[in-house]
C-alpha cells in the first residue's frame, strides 16, 4: 500500500427555527439537507457496512446543525415535510401516466421518499444524529466539531474572548451530543489567522483543516507540500486541501457533477407546473420553491433538457468513482518516490454538494469506497489514524487563508456586509464587561437574561449572514437575522437595569433555543 486518501465532509447550516410560523421558507434548508444529503449518506454507509467495505470518513457536524437535528419541533416538521412530498409523488405518478419517460422517475421518487421516511422513523428513531453516532462507534466515521455558530474567526482575533467563546461552546456542545471531547475541528470557511492555534490547543483540539495555500505559503516551506500535515508551534496539526481532487468534483467545467447524464438541479416541478396543481406543496403565499421532484437531466448548456434516466445516471456515477480512484492512485504513484512517507491526499467538500446540488453524489461516494477497497495502492484514513502512524511532522507558521473566493477574507468583508462588524464588536465587548460585572450573581432572572444575550451575539456572528449578503442569495433574510439578534441583545441588556419583559425574554428563549448548556461566563 503506497498512500492514503482522506475524505472530509463539512456539514453545516445556520440555525433557523421559527415557531411563530407554521411554515417558514428558510426552514426548508434543513429539510432539503436531511432528505437529500444526510439520510442518503447514512443509508450508503448502511450498505457499505453490510458489504464489509472499508470506510474511513471525516464528517464535521456544526453545533448549529446538531442543535437543529436534535430539536423536537424541527424533527416533527421534517417528518411532516416528507409525508407531504410523498403525497405529491403519488399525485405525480397519476399525472405522468401517459408520459412513460417521466412516470418511471415519478415512481422512483415515491419509493425513495418512502424509504427515507421509513429509515428516519425506524432506523434512526427520528434522530439523524443517531445514525452518525452508530457509524462513529463502528470506526467508520470520525466526527469533528466547528465553531459554535460558524463565526468567521479571523474577524474576532483581536478579541480572544470572542474566539474562545465560539470554541469552548463548540467543545461543550460536542460533548453533549457525542459524549466526549472532539479531537478535531473544521474552521468556519477554513479561515485561519496567526495565533488561532493557541485557542484550539487550550481546548484540546488536535487538528484542523486549511486551504491549499494556507500550508503551501507557510514558513518555512513545507517539505511535503500538502501531502502530509504540518504542526503549528502549539502542536496542533493542520491538514491542507488537495487541489486536484477538489477540482475534479468542484470545477464547473471539469467536475463530475456537470455530466449531462446527471439530474438537472434547476428544473423542478415547483416552478414548472400549473399553480393550482402545485400550490399545496409550495409556500402558502404562492412563492414557488423547489420540491425536489425533477424530471430532466443536465443535457448541456441549453434551455432544452432531456428526460432524466436514473439508471444511466447511476451507471455514470460508478464510472466517475472508478476514474476518481484511478486519478488518486496516479497521484500516489507519482508522489511515492519523492517523499519518505506514504503521501496523504485530503479531499474536503461541503456535504451538501453530495445529494443536494449533485443528486447522485451519495452513490458516487459509495462507489469510491468500493473501488478503493479493491485497490492495493491507496486506502482511506482518518486524521487520528494518520497522526498515530506519523507522530513526527514539520513545524511551520501557516499563512492566513480561507477557502472562499480569492482565498482570503474578502467574501466576508466587503461593501455589502462591512456594516455588521461594528455592531458585532460592540456586542462582544459589552457581553464581556457584563460577564465580569455579574460574575457573582445568583439571581435567576439575571442569569436567564445574560445567557440569552450570549446566544444572541453568537447567532449574530454566523458567517452565513455575511456570505449571503455577498452572494446576493437570501440577502433580505441575512440582513434581517443580523439586525434581529443585535436588537434582541440590546433589548435584553436594558432589562438588567429595568423591568423584565417576561414575554419577550420567553419568546427569545423559545425561538433562539440553541445551546441550552451555554452560560454567559464563556465571555468572562
Amino acid at each position: 500500500m503506497n498512500g492514503y486518501w482522506m475524505l472530509v465532509l463539512h456539514s453545516h447550516l445556520p440555525f433557523v427555527k421559527h415557531p411563530e410560523y407554521e411554515y417558514f421558507l428558510e426552514e426548508h434548508w434543513l429539510y432539503e439537507a436531511i432528505s437529500e444529503c444526510y439520510l442518503p449518506l447514512l443509508m450508503q454507509l448502511e450498505k457499505l457496512n453490510s458489504e464489509r467495505t472499508n470506510v474511513k470518513l471525516v464528517v464535521s457536524l456544526t453545533p448549529t446543525l446538531c442543535e437543529m437535528l436534535a430539536d423536537d419541533m424541527l424533527k416533527e416538521r421534517f417528518e411532516k415535510y416528507l409525508i407531504k412530498m410523498i403525497d405529491l409523488s403519488k399525485k405525480e405518478i397519476v399525472r405522468t401516466e401517459s408520459q412513460p419517460e417521466f412516470n418511471s422517475t415519478a415512481r422512483f421518487y415515491k419509493n425513495r421518499l418512502e424509504n427515507l421516511l421509513d429509515y428516519y422513523r425506524h432506523n434512526l428513531n427520528k434522530n439523524v444524529l443517531e445514525g452518525y453516532i452508530k457509524f462513529k462507534n463502528k470506526g467508520m466515521l470520525e466526527i469533528i466539531t466547528c465553531a459554535a455558530t460558524h463565526g468567521f474567526l479571523p474577524f474576532m482575533g483581536h478579541f480572544e474572548k470572542a474566539v474562545s467563546a465560539q470554541i469552548t461552546t463548540a467543545v461543550n456542545n460536542y460533548k453533549k451530543h457525542f459524549g466526549e471531547n472532539p479531537k478535531g475541528i473544521w474552521l468556519p470557511e477554513c479561515a485561519y489567522y496567526h495565533g488561532l492555534e493557541s485557542v484550539l490547543n487550550d481546548y484540546g483540539i488536535k487538528y484542523f483543516f486549511t486551504d491549499t495555500h494556507g500550508v503551501l505559503f507557510a514558513k518555512p516551506r513545507p517539505r511535503y507540500g500538502v501531502y502530509a500535515p504540518v504542526y503549528t508551534r502549539k502542536g496542533v496539526a493542520a491538514f491542507a486541501r488537495d487541489f486536484h481532487s477538489s477540482k475534479q468534483v468542484w470545477s464547473s467545467k471539469e467536475g463530475y457533477p456537470g455530466d449531462y447524464n446527471y439530474r438537472d438541479f434547476y428544473r423542478d416541478i415547483g416552478y414548472d407546473l400549473d399553480m393550482n396543481y402545485i400550490k399545496p406543496y409550495i409556500s402558502p403565499d404562492g412563492a414557488r420553491v423547489f420540491t425536489g421532484i425533477k424530471y430532466h437531466r443536465i443535457t448541456g448548456k441549453t434551455d432544452y433538457k432531456e428526460p432524466y434516466i436514473r439508471e444511466k445516471a447511476i451507471y455514470k456515477a460508478g464510472e466517475h468513482a472508478a476514474h476518481f480512484v484511478n486519478e488518486r492512485t496516479k497521484q500516489v504513484d507519482e508522489l511515492t518516490p519523492l517523499i519518505d512517507r506514504k503521501p496523504l491526499i485530503v479531499s474536503p467538500y461541503d456535504a451538501e454538494l453530495f445529494g443536494h446540488w449533485w443528486f447522485e453524489g451519495p452513490e458516487f461516494l459509495g462507489n469510491v469506497f468500493r473501488e478503493m477497497d479493491k485497490s492495493e495502492k491507496i486506502k482511506p484514513i482518518t486524521p487520528t489514524e494518520y497522526l498515530e502512524e506519523y507522530e513526527t511532522n514539520q513545524v511551520t507558521e501557516l499563512n492566513p487563508s480561507s477557502w472562499g473566493d480569492k482565498g482570503y477574507y474578502e467574501v466576508w468583508l466587503n461593501s455589502s456586509n462591512d456594516w455588521i462588524y461594528r455592531h458585532l464588536n460592540f456586542a462582544v465587548k459589552r457581553i464581556h464587561d457584563l460577564a465580569v460585572e455579574y460574575s457573582e450573581t445568583s439571581d435567576p432572572e439575571e442569569i436567564r437574561i445574560l445567557n440569552q444575550m450570549a446566544r444572541e451575539i453568537l447567532l449574530a456572528q454566523s458567517s452565513d449572514w455575511a456570505f449571503l449578503m455577498t452572494t446576493g442569495t437570501a440577502t433580505e433574510y441575512a440582513v434581517k437575522r443580523t439586525k434581529e439578534h443585535i436588537y434582541n441583545f440590546l433589548r435584553l441588556e436594558k432589562m438588567l437595569e429595568g423591568s423584565v419583559d417576561q414575554r419577550f425574554l420567553s419568546k427569545c428563549e423559545n425561538k433562539n433555543s440553541i445551546l441550552q448548556e451555554l452560560t454567559f461566563n464563556v465571555y468572562r
